[in-house]
């Protein structure tokens, strides 16, 4: 099988692998910080939890606290477990009560389930939880797109919205980040001075470009 073949076949996570509701981000000190020993999960098979979820979904509705990635993190954990729990988007929001609305609880519930590679840069404040709720609009590969072009492209939440708007009515997501300017796979990296050298040494007696020697080692490191 050629390079380009396995780069076909190999399936990057673009959903949610670990159990709805556990703080697996959330509670990470290597994240979050002291905030780790605040994180709170949430068991969708028990009953006792799902109601601390509605309560916890009614409270974030109802909460300003717009710049909090943590908290939001744990509102969207509380919106999935909600949902989980009860069967439905409808059944969750009536028991959240107040103004908690079903297109509010699907929003967040898709937040987490985002694949944990994304949550960690919510969690860390790269990218803006708001941005995240449209990352998650869109599926596949297309969710990871967004999310890399967002820290590469330094892409704002309305940028993120059209572009996720696009590809939602068909356009494919490669195409739409290029015709927005955004260089999909374009990485600025930094490497020590002897592997800088001995990089730009073998590109040039392969007759390739360092890119090229890069993604063929990192498609057998992955591999």
């Amino acid at each position: 099988m050629t390079n380009d073949e396995r780069r076909r076949t190999r399936r990057v996570p673009a959903d949610r692998r670990e159990p709805v509701g556990q703080p697996v981000v959330r509670g990470d000190p290597a994240v979050t910080g002291d905030r780790a020993r605040e994180a709170v999960g949430f068991d969708p098979d028990d009953p006792a939890s799902v109601e601390e979820a509605a309560r916890t979904v009614r409270s974030f509705a109802e909460s300003s606290a717009g710049d909090d990635h943590v908290f939001m993190l744990r509102g969207a954990a509380a919106c999935a477990a909600l949902v989980r729990g009860v069967g439905s988007y409808k059944q969750a929001a009536e028991m959240a009560g107040g103004d908690v609305s079903v297109s509010f609880i699907r929003k967040w519930a898709r937040v987490h389930d985002l694949p944990q590679s994304v949550r960690r840069h919510v969690a860390r404040g790269n990218i803006a939880p708001t941005a995240a709720k449209h990352i998650a609009r869109v599926s596949g590969d297309a969710r990871l797109h967004l999310a890399w072009a967002t820290l590469d492209g330094d892409l704002t939440v309305r940028e993120v919205r059209r572009l996720a708007s696009e590809v939602n009515n068909g356009t494919p997501v490669t195409e739409a980040l290029d015709d927005h300017g955004v260089a999909v796979g374009t990485l600025d990296v930094s490497l020590p001075p002897e592997l800088y050298l001995e990089l730009r040494r073998r590109a040039s007696l392969n007759d390739t470009e360092p890119g090229t020697v890069v993604a063929e080692a990192l498609d057998t490191y992955f591999d």
